[in-house]
């Protein structure tokens, strides 16, 4: 039984709480939030108790924790995490800053404590088959990646203005992604970037609309578009293209039916939310977690995931304001 301590209990910390009252193996003992009314509602629902941050950072009834609050609190919640020899569940991104990160991660290897960052979308049913497949050779040896997200409609101009921008706050799961299906690190980076949506984003210092090409040593191909905007629903597509075929995975709609009649045919939209789309992705990373701590087995994707990601995030950034491609260490 791994007994969670759950910091942050706003629309990510209900997800893993849901997750962890569905396992049989793991037990939320207690909750905290800045709102102490948002952790009381939550261990109404899923049980456990609401204690402080410190109390739970410092807690001996513990073995694990869950990070779901602002990005800036990670630094100082993943170090006291590790000395207390906490195993940690951190939401992306780890920080802002990649100094930070390596920092985070210095203080993890010492305190050698299990830690796992939440990527939920190598977790997806379909996104899990689809590199399963590459993996085994179902395509041949990769040519081209080819990765579409865009969302339904942009966060509020207050979220963007402490997000780190669209690479490091949307894009960085498309980032990851990437070098999960490539099976090689990218050698270079070219990003480009508009503000086409929202104005106010733009005055904020950031784009919504922004397509990067990754290409690695052998010479394989990721191309990455993101929206802020789709009028048909929440937008989550990938190909690769191999030596031998092709494989996709394609939207998921609300509901599998086709209508047809005189005008044609008409289906379901797609989900028009991420915390939809992806609940069987955020239930499936807990339950790898749950497990790998059970079995004492290495977790993936670990902070050095987190960090390369991260890093693809600010080469593509200064790529973009720079306008040029970028070599990559």
């Amino acid at each position: 039984m791994v007994r969670f301590g759950l910091l942050g209990c706003g629309r990510i910390g209900q997800v893993h709480a849901r997750s962890l009252a569905r396992l049989p193996n793991a037990e939320l003992v207690a909750a905290s939030d800045f709102f102490p009314d948002a952790a009381q509602k939550l261990v109404a629902e899923w049980g456990g108790e609401v204690r402080d941050t410190d109390a739970i950072l410092s807690a001996s009834d513990l073995d694990a924790v869950i990070i779901g609050t602002p990005t800036s609190t990670h630094y100082d919640i993943i170090h006291a995490a590790a000395a207390n020899g906490l195993a940690i569940f951190c939401e992306k991104p780890i920080d802002l800053s990649s100094d930070r990160v390596r920092q985070c991660i210095d203080a993890v290897n010492s305190a050698k404590t299990p830690f796992m960052t939440a990527f939920n979308r190598r977790f997806d049913p379909s996104f899990a088959a689809l590199q399963s497949r590459v993996a085994q050779g179902a395509i041949g040896a990769v040519e081209m990646v080819v990765i579409t997200s865009r969302d339904p409609g942009p966060p509020p101009v207050d979220y963007i203005k402490s997000s780190g921008g669209l690479f490091r706050d949307m894009m960085i799961h498309d980032l990851d992604m990437a070098r999960f299906l490539l099976g090689e690190e990218p050698v270079t980076i070219h990003a480009v970037g508009s503000c086409l949506i929202d104005p106010e984003i733009g005055k904020a210092g950031d784009v919504d609309t922004a397509a990067v090409t990754l290409t690695t040593g052998s010479g394989k191909i990721c191309q990455i578009s993101n929206s802020r905007r789709a009028t048909y629903g929440y937008d989550q597509r990938i190909e690769v293209h191999g030596a031998q075929g092709m494989l996709q995975a394609a939207n998921q709609p609300e509901d599998f039916v086709t209508q047809a009649g005189s005008a044609g045919f008409t289906a379901a939209p797609t989900m028009n939310f991420f915390l939809e789309r992806y609940e069987a992705a955020y239930f499936a990373e807990m339950a790898y977690f749950v497990e790998s701590l059970n079995a004492g087995t290495a977790i993936l994707p670990s902070a050095n995931d987190g960090l390369k990601a991260q890093l693809l995030a600010d080469a593509a950034t200064q790529s973009m304001n720079e306008g040029r491609s970028l070599q990559l260490d």
